[in-house]
């Protein structure tokens, strides 16, 4: 395999395909929406999870002031919808109404829940720091919205079922192909 080493990093994609997920917030009467690509959990006890954000983001100011938010997981079919929210800005625009989104209640928060997402969390802010251009915002999760028929029971998606949307980076989405699957045993494959 020929690799080009270099201290260009560029836009660097190469840890893509990542699960893209939208991140809703509410603070002071309005609502947004804001497509994000860089997220991840952070620890199970107590159940964090972080989301990367630039300060110059309309959504980071509400977080900001609000100090919560939610994280929605999308079917492969709404990808325009994270592509749509991605590619407008909430202080000009209400995407819910402009692109139709509907809503669930959220139980411990006042963030929307989208009632397309497969799972979603409501989060309440624990910790926010700069870093680089981005801030890694922390939250805790104090609820979980999920469609338990669309996963197994060990609390995998079932890619039977359901298509995540996977972002490749340059604008480019993708699917898991489900017959790619393979369950190995670390306790098999670890051993040393």
């Amino acid at each position: 395999m020929l690799k080009v080493v270099g201290e260009d990093i560029g836009a660097f994609y190469q840890h893509y395909p990542r699960v893209a997920a939208i991140v809703t917030v509410s603070s002071a009467g309005r609502k947004n929406a804001m497509a994000v690509a860089w997220h991840s959990p952070v620890s199970f006890k107590p159940p964090l999870y972080g989301i990367a954000i630039s300060p110059k983001r309309y959504t980071y100011q509400m977080i900001n002031d609000s100090k919560q938010f939610g994280i929605n997981f999308l079917p492969q079919g709404q990808a325009a919808t994270v592509v749509a929210v991605g590619g407008s800005s909430g202080s000009f625009t209400d995407k819910f109404t402009e692109f139709n989104i509907e809503e669930d209640s959220a139980i411990k928060t006042d963030v929307s829940i989208l009632q397309d997402a497969y799972a979603a969390y409501e989060c309440k802010v624990v910790d926010n720091r700069l870093f680089g251009d981005h801030a890694w915002i922390i939250g805790e999760i104090v609820a979980v919205h999920i469609a338990v028929e669309l996963f197994q029971e060990n609390g995998i998606i079932d890619l039977n079922l359901l298509q995540p949307v996977l972002y490749l980076g340059a604008e480019t989405y993708c699917a898991a192909d489900k017959n790619s699957i393979k369950v190995l045993d670390r306790n098999e494959y670890g051993k040393r």
